[in-house]
């Protein structure tokens, strides 16, 4: 691939970062992760990455799409909590609950986005070696999910771009 077509893959032509988006982002992780440290969620940096992720859409954009992910991600705890409880974990366990989630998901007309934080819960839940309860590890990432996606969308609702 030549060097001008690769350029014209990251030039952005419809919609450029710019100095107030930035600012916005910047003072929505700062805030999510402050804030996830006030309530002590032990990761919460999963708060800023949700955030970071909700603050790349408009509100009227992110609403509808942060719904499906906050399901999504209640979808991933449960079933990565759930299947980490009553089976063996093994790769093949978790690829089978990635199947059933998408199956799920299928079944209830859920959007992709919906089943893709699904699927990244799951993973965490499921492949992150702890020392604590599987049920805490899953509410931990859901509440720290949660929490970002939240902030993310007050803060684009306070402060449009």
């Amino acid at each position: 691939m030549k060097m001008a077509h690769l350029s014209n893959l990251i030039v952005a032509k419809e919609n450029p970062s710019s100095l107030g988006h930035a600012a916005r982002t910047a003072v929505a992780a700062v805030v999510s992760y402050l804030i996830a440290r006030l309530v002590r969620l032990p990761e919460a940096y999963w708060a800023t990455i949700s955030t970071m992720i909700v603050m790349q859409s408009t509100v009227g954009a992110a609403l509808p799409i942060s719904v499906q992910r906050f399901a999504g991600t209640a979808i991933g705890a449960f079933v990565g909590a759930a299947v980490a409880t009553y089976f063996n974990a093994s790769v093949w366990t978790f690829g089978l609950a990635v199947l059933a989630i998408g199956v799920l998901c299928a079944f209830l007309h859920i959007e992709r986005s919906a089943y893709r934080y699904a699927g990244i819960t799951l993973a965490i839940v499921m492949l992150v070696p702890r020392s604590i309860s599987v049920w805490t590890i899953a509410a931990h990432r859901f509440s720290e999910v949660s929490l970002g996606i939240l902030v993310g969308l007050i803060v684009s609702a306070l402060w449009p771009e």
